[in-house]
């Protein structure tokens, strides 16, 4: 036996509770594992709470991140006893993801844990850092380095936000900080956020093109936020948007793109190439500490999941949560 969140469809919606499941439960897969660490996610909230329809097979177990001890495993790529690390490739939406004291996964979704980080660690850090670490990235790829100016995050009290801006300022660059929380400018600053404007200057709809400002941004929100940061974007600048928060839509023109050579990357965590994943994991480990971590995350046990996860929806969760589920 062991223990699991599971959510179960009612007429009253979405149902989460933690159960004792038998391990015949499982869904079949060719790795099975003992996990150690996952989180809460966004996208973990809107599965427990039913807010969104994230689920697509019923019953689940939620948690689309989690670091894992094989058990067993029928693939060449992984032994018993080998540490690994899933993101993503819709677990806790289709498969049975992480929120739970073991896993059945494919070994095509997993990849081995990088040297130098924990288990707990690496849960501090996520889809939320790992994300951050994509947008990065791709704002570096591009040729944007530091001397060439300011770089925008929104949505910057969030995990990805909190990320982006720590790996930024590791690597040099200054950060302004985008929020509607200015009750987190002195924990954004922390971080190395150089100034923090109100998230209201964003938010609603604005010229097609503004006074050049960013020479990058990484976005977490979308909408009319997204289309005011590339409007004020610099020529050849770097726009590197990965969440929804404010909503899908783009009330945007072409005027960026044709005018000032502005480029607009669309970050995907969740069915990204092993290699891609390897390469940002391995950028994780190398630029953060358990410092970093410390002030970016907290802990909870698999009990106190639910709770916090109506926390987050409800904007009351600053940064990453982790769930420690075994040492």
């Amino acid at each position: 036996m062991f223990k699991a969140i599971q959510l179960q469809q009612s007429e009253q919606g979405t149902q989460a509770q933690v159960v004792s499941l038998n391990e015949s439960d499982l869904p079949e897969a060719d790795v099975q594992l003992d996990v150690l660490a996952s989180t809460l996610n966004y996208k973990d909230g809107l599965a427990i709470t039913g807010a969104a329809p994230v689920v697509r097979q019923w019953p689940m177990v939620p948690g689309i991140d989690l670091v894992g001890r094989v058990t067993n495993s029928a693939s060449e790529r992984f032994k018993s006893g080998d540490l690994v690390l899933l993101n993503g490739f819709g677990v806790g939406e289709t498969h049975w993801g992480g929120l739970a004291e073991k896993a059945s996964l494919k070994a095509d979704w997993l990849i081995a844990l990088p040297d130098g980080i924990s288990p707990t660690d690496a849960m501090a850090v996520g889809t939320a850092g790992y994300t951050a670490m994509l947008c990065v990235l791709a704002i570096e790829k591009h040729g944007i380095t530091p001397d060439k100016g300011e770089v925008l995050v929104t949505g910057a009290a969030g995990g990805v936000g909190s990320f982006a801006i720590t790996l930024l300022n590791k690597l040099g660059y200054q950060v302004v900080a985008s929020t509607g929380r200015a009750e987190e400018a002195d924990y954004l600053k922390g971080l190395g956020a150089s100034e923090v404007i109100d998230r209201a200057s964003l938010s609603e709809k604005g010229k097609p093109l503004q006074r050049e400002r960013w020479a990058a941004v990484v976005d977490c929100v979308g909408s009319h936020t997204l289309a005011n940061a590339c409007a004020a974007t610099q020529y050849g600048g770097a726009v590197a948007a990965c969440g929804l928060a404010q909503g899908m839509d783009f009330p945007s023109s072409v005027a960026p793109f044709i005018l000032r050579g502005v480029t607009l990357y669309g970050i995907d965590s969740v069915m990204r190439p092993l290699a891609d994943r390897e390469q940002a994991w391995q950028r994780l480990a190398e630029l953060l500490e358990a410092k970093d971590l410390a002030d970016i995350s907290r802990t909870i046990s698999l009990d106190e999941a639910i709770g916090v996860a109506k926390d987050l929806l409800s904007n009351k969760v600053r940064g990453r949560v982790v769930v420690k589920i075994a040492d």
